[in-house]
Protein backbone atom coordinates (compact mmCIF):
# COMPACT_ATOMS: atom_id res chain seq x y z
CA UNK A 1 0.00 0.00 0.00
CA UNK A 2 1.57 3.27 -1.13
CA UNK A 3 0.24 6.66 -0.06
CA UNK A 4 0.96 9.96 -1.81
CA UNK A 5 -0.15 12.79 0.45
CA UNK A 6 2.32 15.62 -0.04
CA UNK A 7 2.49 15.57 -3.80
CA UNK A 8 -1.22 15.06 -4.41
CA UNK A 9 -2.43 16.94 -1.33
CA UNK A 10 -4.96 14.13 -0.91
CA UNK A 11 -4.74 11.03 1.25
CA UNK A 12 -5.16 8.93 -1.88
CA UNK A 13 -4.31 5.28 -1.36
CA UNK A 14 -2.92 3.60 -4.47
CA UNK A 15 -3.47 -0.13 -4.52
CA UNK A 16 -0.63 -2.50 -5.43
CA UNK A 17 -1.93 -3.15 -8.92
CA UNK A 18 -1.97 0.59 -9.66
CA UNK A 19 1.72 1.44 -9.55
CA UNK A 20 2.72 5.13 -9.84
CA UNK A 21 5.44 5.92 -12.35
CA UNK A 22 8.61 6.86 -10.35
CA UNK A 23 9.51 9.52 -12.95
CA UNK A 24 6.03 11.02 -12.74
CA UNK A 25 4.33 10.11 -9.43
CA UNK A 26 0.87 11.07 -10.66
CA UNK A 27 0.87 8.59 -13.55
CA UNK A 28 -0.36 5.05 -12.94
CA UNK A 29 1.62 2.67 -15.15
CA UNK A 30 0.04 -0.71 -14.52
CA UNK A 31 -3.67 -1.25 -15.15
CA UNK A 32 -3.84 -5.02 -15.05
CA UNK A 33 -6.91 -5.86 -13.01
CA UNK A 34 -9.58 -4.76 -15.49
CA UNK A 35 -9.12 -5.20 -19.23
CA UNK A 36 -10.34 -2.30 -21.35
CA UNK A 37 -13.14 -3.46 -23.62
CA UNK A 38 -13.36 -1.91 -27.05
CA UNK A 39 -17.09 -2.54 -27.44
CA UNK A 40 -17.68 -0.45 -24.29
CA UNK A 41 -15.40 2.34 -25.50
CA UNK A 42 -13.22 2.01 -22.40
CA UNK A 43 -10.06 4.10 -22.05
CA UNK A 44 -9.03 4.07 -18.39
CA UNK A 45 -7.68 7.31 -16.99
CA UNK A 46 -4.35 6.74 -15.26
CA UNK A 47 -3.25 10.29 -14.41
CA UNK A 48 -4.14 11.11 -10.81
CA UNK A 49 -3.64 14.83 -11.26
CA UNK A 50 -6.14 14.93 -14.14
CA UNK A 51 -8.57 12.90 -12.02
CA UNK A 52 -8.16 15.34 -9.14
CA UNK A 53 -8.81 18.32 -11.45
CA UNK A 54 -11.99 16.68 -12.78
CA UNK A 55 -13.24 15.99 -9.25
CA UNK A 56 -12.45 19.57 -8.20
CA UNK A 57 -14.38 20.93 -11.21
CA UNK A 58 -17.68 19.77 -9.73
CA UNK A 59 -19.23 22.87 -8.14
CA UNK A 60 -21.55 22.24 -5.21
CA UNK A 61 -23.05 24.89 -2.95
CA UNK A 62 -24.01 22.27 -0.36
CA UNK A 63 -23.80 18.48 0.09
CA UNK A 64 -25.50 16.77 -2.85
CA UNK A 65 -26.11 13.46 -4.57
CA UNK A 66 -23.53 12.79 -7.29
CA UNK A 67 -23.63 9.96 -9.82
CA UNK A 68 -20.38 8.96 -11.50
CA UNK A 69 -20.91 7.36 -14.91
CA UNK A 70 -18.55 4.50 -15.78
CA UNK A 71 -16.01 4.63 -12.92
CA UNK A 72 -13.92 1.76 -14.30
CA UNK A 73 -11.23 1.18 -11.66
CA UNK A 74 -12.10 4.20 -9.57
CA UNK A 75 -9.29 6.60 -10.45
CA UNK A 76 -11.75 9.52 -10.35
CA UNK A 77 -13.91 7.84 -7.72
CA UNK A 78 -11.18 8.01 -5.05
CA UNK A 79 -11.09 11.81 -5.24
CA UNK A 80 -14.87 12.18 -5.20
CA UNK A 81 -15.04 10.03 -2.07
CA UNK A 82 -12.68 12.47 -0.34
CA UNK A 83 -15.12 15.36 -0.82
CA UNK A 84 -17.35 15.86 2.22
CA UNK A 85 -20.00 17.56 0.07
CA UNK A 86 -20.40 14.59 -2.28
CA UNK A 87 -22.86 11.78 -1.58
CA UNK A 88 -21.47 9.43 -4.21
CA UNK A 89 -23.12 6.68 -6.22
CA UNK A 90 -21.53 5.10 -9.29
CA UNK A 91 -23.15 3.33 -12.23
CA UNK A 92 -21.09 0.75 -14.10
CA UNK A 93 -22.18 -1.66 -16.84
CA UNK A 94 -18.93 -3.68 -16.96
CA UNK A 95 -19.15 -6.65 -14.60
CA UNK A 96 -15.37 -6.92 -14.29
CA UNK A 97 -15.15 -3.29 -13.19
CA UNK A 98 -17.98 -3.81 -10.70
CA UNK A 99 -16.08 -6.68 -9.05
CA UNK A 100 -12.93 -4.56 -8.90
CA UNK A 101 -14.78 -1.64 -7.33
CA UNK A 102 -16.45 -3.89 -4.75
CA UNK A 103 -13.04 -5.22 -3.74
CA UNK A 104 -11.26 -1.88 -3.52
CA UNK A 105 -14.10 0.41 -2.41
CA UNK A 106 -16.20 -1.85 -0.15
CA UNK A 107 -18.44 0.99 1.12
CA UNK A 108 -19.11 2.45 -2.32
CA UNK A 109 -22.73 2.58 -3.52
CA UNK A 110 -22.56 0.79 -6.89
CA UNK A 111 -25.36 0.42 -9.43
CA UNK A 112 -24.56 -2.33 -11.94
CA UNK A 113 -26.49 -1.07 -14.93
CA UNK A 114 -26.37 0.74 -18.25
CA UNK A 115 -26.67 4.46 -17.51
CA UNK A 116 -28.72 4.98 -20.67
CA UNK A 117 -31.36 2.59 -19.30
CA UNK A 118 -31.23 3.86 -15.72
CA UNK A 119 -34.25 5.74 -14.34
CA UNK A 120 -32.85 8.69 -12.42
CA UNK A 121 -36.23 9.53 -10.91
CA UNK A 122 -36.52 6.04 -9.44
CA UNK A 123 -32.98 6.01 -8.04
CA UNK A 124 -32.82 9.56 -6.71
CA UNK A 125 -35.56 11.52 -4.95
CA UNK A 126 -34.13 14.92 -5.81
CA UNK A 127 -31.43 16.56 -7.93
CA UNK A 128 -28.41 14.50 -8.91
CA UNK A 129 -25.17 15.90 -10.32
CA UNK A 130 -23.41 13.82 -12.97
CA UNK A 131 -19.69 13.31 -13.50
CA UNK A 132 -17.50 10.90 -15.43
CA UNK A 133 -15.02 9.99 -18.11
CA UNK A 134 -17.63 9.27 -20.77
CA UNK A 135 -17.18 6.60 -23.46
CA UNK A 136 -16.77 8.34 -26.81
CA UNK A 137 -19.23 6.03 -28.54
CA UNK A 138 -22.23 6.95 -26.37
CA UNK A 139 -21.43 10.49 -25.20
CA UNK A 140 -24.11 12.08 -27.41
CA UNK A 141 -26.72 9.63 -26.12
CA UNK A 142 -25.76 10.55 -22.56
CA UNK A 143 -26.25 14.24 -23.33
CA UNK A 144 -29.67 13.61 -24.84
CA UNK A 145 -30.67 11.57 -21.77
CA UNK A 146 -29.47 14.46 -19.64
CA UNK A 147 -31.72 16.84 -21.59
CA UNK A 148 -34.68 14.53 -21.03
CA UNK A 149 -33.94 14.67 -17.27
CA UNK A 150 -32.85 18.30 -17.14
CA UNK A 151 -35.13 19.20 -14.21
CA UNK A 152 -33.31 16.62 -12.10
CA UNK A 153 -29.76 17.15 -13.41
CA UNK A 154 -28.37 20.56 -12.40
CA UNK A 155 -24.80 19.85 -13.50
CA UNK A 156 -22.55 17.54 -15.48
CA UNK A 157 -18.75 17.52 -15.39
CA UNK A 158 -17.32 15.13 -17.93
CA UNK A 159 -14.37 14.20 -20.08
CA UNK A 160 -15.23 13.59 -23.72
CA UNK A 161 -13.59 13.72 -27.14
CA UNK A 162 -12.04 17.17 -27.62
CA UNK A 163 -13.83 17.74 -30.92
CA UNK A 164 -17.23 17.08 -29.32
CA UNK A 165 -16.38 19.32 -26.35
CA UNK A 166 -15.46 22.16 -28.70
CA UNK A 167 -18.73 21.77 -30.60
CA UNK A 168 -20.81 21.81 -27.43
CA UNK A 169 -19.15 24.93 -26.04
CA UNK A 170 -19.02 26.78 -29.41
CA UNK A 171 -20.96 30.01 -29.84
CA UNK A 172 -23.06 30.83 -32.88
CA UNK A 173 -20.99 32.09 -35.77
CA UNK A 174 -18.34 29.44 -35.16
CA UNK A 175 -17.67 26.66 -37.67
CA UNK A 176 -17.87 24.12 -34.84
CA UNK A 177 -21.31 25.32 -33.71
CA UNK A 178 -23.89 22.62 -34.44
CA UNK A 179 -26.80 20.48 -33.29
CA UNK A 180 -25.39 19.63 -29.84
CA UNK A 181 -24.38 23.26 -29.32
CA UNK A 182 -27.94 24.53 -29.81
CA UNK A 183 -29.80 21.77 -28.01
CA UNK A 184 -27.55 21.75 -24.93
CA UNK A 185 -27.07 25.52 -24.72
CA UNK A 186 -30.84 25.96 -24.73
CA UNK A 187 -30.89 24.62 -21.16
CA UNK A 188 -27.28 24.58 -19.92
CA UNK A 189 -24.37 26.99 -19.63
CA UNK A 190 -21.29 25.22 -20.95
CA UNK A 191 -17.65 25.83 -20.04
CA UNK A 192 -14.69 24.20 -21.77
CA UNK A 193 -12.33 23.63 -18.83
CA UNK A 194 -9.15 21.98 -20.10
CA UNK A 195 -7.65 19.67 -22.71
CA UNK A 196 -6.41 16.16 -21.87
CA UNK A 197 -3.75 14.39 -23.92
CA UNK A 198 -3.82 10.80 -25.13
CA UNK A 199 -0.95 9.46 -23.01
CA UNK A 200 -2.89 9.73 -19.73
CA UNK A 201 -5.16 6.82 -20.74
CA UNK A 202 -4.74 3.07 -20.93
CA UNK A 203 -5.13 2.22 -23.74
CA UNK A 204 -4.49 5.66 -25.24
CA UNK A 205 -7.25 6.86 -27.61
CA UNK A 206 -6.38 8.15 -31.07
CA UNK A 207 -7.70 11.63 -30.29
CA UNK A 208 -7.36 14.22 -27.55
CA UNK A 209 -9.98 14.64 -24.86
CA UNK A 210 -11.36 17.60 -22.98
CA UNK A 211 -13.18 18.28 -19.72
CA UNK A 212 -16.31 20.43 -19.82
CA UNK A 213 -18.85 21.56 -17.25
CA UNK A 214 -22.55 22.01 -17.98
CA UNK A 215 -24.67 23.91 -15.45
CA UNK A 216 -28.44 24.23 -15.71
CA UNK A 217 -29.57 27.71 -16.70
CA UNK A 218 -32.81 29.49 -15.75
CA UNK A 219 -34.80 28.51 -18.85
CA UNK A 220 -37.84 26.49 -17.84
CA UNK A 221 -39.54 26.46 -21.26
CA UNK A 222 -38.34 27.56 -24.67
CA UNK A 223 -41.59 29.19 -25.73
CA UNK A 224 -42.09 26.87 -28.68
CA UNK A 225 -42.90 23.27 -29.52
CA UNK A 226 -39.75 21.65 -28.14
CA UNK A 227 -40.04 18.51 -30.23
CA UNK A 228 -40.37 20.62 -33.37
CA UNK A 229 -37.45 22.73 -32.11
CA UNK A 230 -35.23 19.63 -32.16
CA UNK A 231 -36.47 18.75 -35.64
CA UNK A 232 -35.81 22.25 -36.98
CA UNK A 233 -32.29 22.33 -35.50
CA UNK A 234 -31.38 18.89 -36.83
CA UNK A 235 -32.89 19.59 -40.26
CA UNK A 236 -31.04 22.90 -40.54
CA UNK A 237 -27.63 21.45 -39.66
CA UNK A 238 -28.07 18.41 -41.87
CA UNK A 239 -27.24 20.80 -44.71
CA UNK A 240 -25.22 23.35 -42.80
CA UNK A 241 -23.51 24.80 -45.89
CA UNK A 242 -26.82 25.87 -47.35
CA UNK A 243 -28.92 28.86 -46.34
CA UNK A 244 -31.86 28.32 -44.02
CA UNK A 245 -34.16 28.82 -47.01
CA UNK A 246 -32.72 25.72 -48.66
CA UNK A 247 -31.97 23.59 -45.62
CA UNK A 248 -35.56 23.80 -44.32
CA UNK A 249 -37.18 22.68 -47.58
CA UNK A 250 -37.91 19.21 -46.10
CA UNK A 251 -40.20 20.92 -43.56
CA UNK A 252 -41.80 23.83 -45.42
CA UNK A 253 -42.14 24.32 -49.22
CA UNK A 254 -39.61 26.81 -50.55
CA UNK A 255 -42.34 29.00 -52.04
CA UNK A 256 -43.83 29.76 -48.62
CA UNK A 257 -44.00 33.54 -47.92
CA UNK A 258 -41.99 33.28 -44.71
CA UNK A 259 -38.85 32.55 -46.74
CA UNK A 260 -38.86 36.16 -47.97
CA UNK A 261 -37.48 37.20 -44.57
CA UNK A 262 -33.70 37.98 -44.67
CA UNK A 263 -33.31 35.55 -41.76
CA UNK A 264 -33.45 32.73 -44.28
CA UNK A 265 -30.40 34.08 -46.12
CA UNK A 266 -28.32 32.97 -43.12
CA UNK A 267 -26.65 29.62 -42.57
CA UNK A 268 -27.59 27.60 -39.49
CA UNK A 269 -24.35 28.30 -37.59
CA UNK A 270 -25.23 32.02 -37.66
CA UNK A 271 -28.38 31.55 -35.54
CA UNK A 272 -28.29 31.54 -31.75
CA UNK A 273 -30.75 29.62 -29.56
CA UNK A 274 -33.27 32.47 -29.45
CA UNK A 275 -33.26 32.68 -33.26
CA UNK A 276 -33.94 28.95 -33.52
CA UNK A 277 -36.86 29.33 -31.10
CA UNK A 278 -38.30 32.11 -33.28
CA UNK A 279 -37.70 30.00 -36.37
CA UNK A 280 -39.49 27.04 -34.79
CA UNK A 281 -42.56 29.17 -34.12
CA UNK A 282 -42.58 30.34 -37.74
CA UNK A 283 -42.30 26.77 -39.02
CA UNK A 284 -45.05 25.69 -36.62
CA UNK A 285 -47.39 28.39 -37.94
CA UNK A 286 -46.57 27.47 -41.55
CA UNK A 287 -47.32 23.80 -40.93
CA UNK A 288 -50.75 24.68 -39.49
CA UNK A 289 -51.82 26.64 -42.57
Amino acid sequence: MITFVRRLQYPAKIHNNLIPNPQCPTIITSMTRVKAKKYLGQHFLKDLEVARRIADSLQLASPADVLEIGPGMGVLTRFLLQRADVNLTVVEVDTESVVYLQQHFPDLNIIEADFLKLSLSERFRGPVHLIGNLPYNISSQIFFKMLDNREQVPQLVCMIQKEVAERMAARHGSKTYGILSVLMQAFYSIDYLFTVHEHVFDPPPKVKSAVIRLVRNDVQALGCDEQLFKTVVKTAFNQRRKTMRNSLKPLVPREHPMFADPLFDLRPEQLDVAAFVDLTNRVSAALKE
